[in-house]
C-alpha cells in the first residue's frame, strides 16, 4: 500500500505511487462523453472506472452524508461515490475519487470539500480526492493535466457532442431500432483506440473522423414522421445525468418525441469567454489574457469546423455557434449574469425555439438560484421574443416525485400536440399558388 502523504494544510495527496496502484472512480454525467474522457485517462496510465450505479440508493446515500439544503447535484454525485464505496467492489485502501472543481461562484466549487467531509463521516479518510480543474485550485504529485490529456479531452468533447447530436436526431426515426446505438458504441471504441496511438487530436484528423461519423449515421435507414421536438436545458448536471432527471430523455422518447440536448462545446466556450470578460472588466495579466484568448480562438475554430462538416454532409440539424447564441441573448439578459449556466441557459432556450425545438423542459435543482433566475425567471421574456416557445420548468430534488414531474411534462406535450395539429391544419388550408 502506498504511503499516505499530506500537504501543509492537511489535505491527503494523490501520489505518484498511488497512480501505479490505485483505481480512480469517476462519477457519471454524460455517458458518451464520459466514456471517452475515461478512456483518455486510461490511455495516459491511470486506472479509471466510470461509475454506472443507479437507483434510489444513491439518493439515500447522498441524504445520509450531505445536508439536504445542499444542491441536488452535490447530493447525487456524493451519493453515487458513497454507494460505490459501500458496494464491496473496491479495495478501499487502493481507491481514489475524482471530481471537477470550477472555482466559480456556484456551490459546485465546494462539492470536493463536501465529499471529503462525507468520507470523514464514513471513516474513509484514507481515500484521496483528486480535483480536476484548470484554475490551479489543487494539485497532486500523482495527477496532472498535461497538454496531451487536454488535447485528447477537447477532441473527446467534440466527438461526444457529434455522436450525441446524431444519435438524438436518428434514433426516433430509425427503421431498425438499435442501429444508432450500435454505431455510437462502435465509434466510441474506435476513437478510444485512436487516442491510444495519439491519433484523432489534430484539427485535420478531427475533421476526417467527424465526416466519417456523419456519413455512417446518414446511411442508417430512417422514416421521417411528424414528431414533437423537445429541447432539454437547465443546470448542467441535472440536464445531462439520467438518474438526476429521472431518465427524462427516455421518458420523452416513450412519448414519441425527438429530443435535442445542447452539447458541451458552447458551455466550455461560455466559461472561457467569461475569463476574458473578467480580465477586460477588472484587469489582470496580459499573458493570461493572451493564453485564454488563444484557447477561445482554438475552440471557436473547432466549433466552426464541426458545423461545416454537418452542413457539407447535409440531412441533419446544425447547432448554433457560440457567436450566434451570444447575439440572440443581447438585450434579453446581461452578459454579466454568469453564475452557473448564467445567460447561456436563456440563450439555449432562445436558440432551441428558433431551431424548431420550441417545446422545452428546463431541468433545475430545487434551490439553484442561478437556474431559477436565468431559467424559470426568463420564461416570460423568452415568450415575448418568441411566442412559439412552450417551456416547462421542472424542479428536481429528493422530495420531488417522478409522477408529478412527468405529469407536468405531459401537460407541456399536450400543448405541443395541439400546436402541431394547428400548424398542420394551416398548412393544408394554405392555397397553392
Amino acid at each position: 500500500m502506498a504511503e499516505l502523504k499530506f500537504d501543509k494544510n492537511g489535505r491527503l495527496l494523490f501520489t505518484k505511487e498511488m497512480k501505479k496502484e490505485y483505481t480512480i472512480l469517476c462519477p457519471m454525467m454524460l455517458p458518451i462523453h464520459f466514456e471517452l474522457f475515461v478512456n483518455v485517462f486510461r490511455n495516459c496510465g491511470y486506472t479509471v472506472e466510470l461509475l454506472t450505479n443507479d437507483g434510489p440508493n444513491i439518493v439515500q446515500e447522498g441524504l445520509k452524508y450531505v445536508h439536504n439544503d445542499t444542491c441536488y447535484p452535490a447530493l447525487l454525485v456524493i451519493g453515487q461515490f458513497m454507494d460505490a464505496l459501500h458496494s464491496g467492489k473496491y479495495d478501499l485502501d487502493r481507491t481514489a475519487l475524482i471530481i471537477t472543481q470550477t472555482g466559480g461562484g456556484c456551490r459546485a466549487s465546494n462539492y470536493i470539500h463536501l465529499l471529503r467531509k462525507a468520507l470523514h463521516k464514513a471513516n474513509l479518510d484514507q481515500i484521496p480526492v483528486i480535483s480536476l480543474n484548470l484554475s490551479g485550485l489543487e494539485s497532486n504529485p500523482g495527477f496532472s493535466l498535461s497538454l496531451s490529456i487536454i488535447r485528447k479531452m477537447a477532441a473527446a468533447m467534440v466527438y461526444g457532442d457529434m455522436l450525441t447530436l446524431l444519435h438524438n436526431q436518428t434514433k426516433p426515426y430509425e427503421i431498425n431500432p438499435g442501429q444508432s446505438e450500435k454505431l455510437v458504441n462502435r465509434w466510441t471504441k474506435s476513437l478510444s483506440g485512436q487516442f491510444n496511438h495519439n491519433d484523432g487530436m489534430s484539427l485535420k484528423e478531427e475533421e476526417s473522423n467527424l465526416k466519417a461519423i456523419v456519413r455512417d449515421f446518414a446511411q442508417i435507414p430512417v422514416k421521417k414522421v411528424p414528431k414533437i421536438r423537445v429541447g432539454i436545458v437547465g443546470e448542467i448536471y441535472v440536464k445531462y445525468a439520467a438518474f438526476a432527471n429521472n431518465h427524462l430523455e427516455d421518458f420523452l422518447a416513450e412519448q414519441g418525441c425527438e429530443v435535442n440536448v445542447p452539447g458541451l462545446m458552447n458551455f466550455l466556450l461560455f466559461k472561457v469567454d467569461n475569463r476574458l470578460e473578467d480580465i477586460k472588466l477588472y484587469g489582470g495579466s496580459k499573458l493570461k489574457f493572451a493564453v485564454v484568448n488563444k484557447l477561445f480562438q482554438y475552440l471557436t475554430k473547432i466549433q466552426n469546423m464541426f458545423c461545416e462538416v454537418l452542413r457539407s454532409e447535409g440531412g441533419f440539424e446544425i447547432p448554433a455557434t457560440y457567436a450566434h447564441i451570444k447575439k440572440l441573448v443581447k438585450g434579453v439578459i446581461g452578459y454579466g449574469n454568469k453564475m452557473g449556466e448564467g445567460w447561456l441557459l436563456t440563450a439555449e432556450m432562445l436558440e432551441l425555439a428558433e431551431a424548431g425545438y420550441e417545446n422545452i423542459v428546463c431541468a433545475q435543482p430545487f434551490g439553484c438560484l442561478p437556474n431559477h433566475i436565468c431559467g424559470k425567471g426568463m420564461i416570460h421574456k423568452i415568450k415575448a421574443v418568441n411566442p412559439a416557445a412552450n417551456i416547462v420548468p421542472i424542479d428536481y430534488d429528493p422530495s420531488a416525485t417522478k409522477v408529478n414531474q412527468e405529469n407536468r411534462i405531459k401537460l407541456m406535450l399536450a400543448v405541443a400536440r395541439e400546436n402541431m395539429q394547428q400548424k398542420a391544419c394551416k398548412k393544408e388550408q394554405t392555397p397553392i399558388e
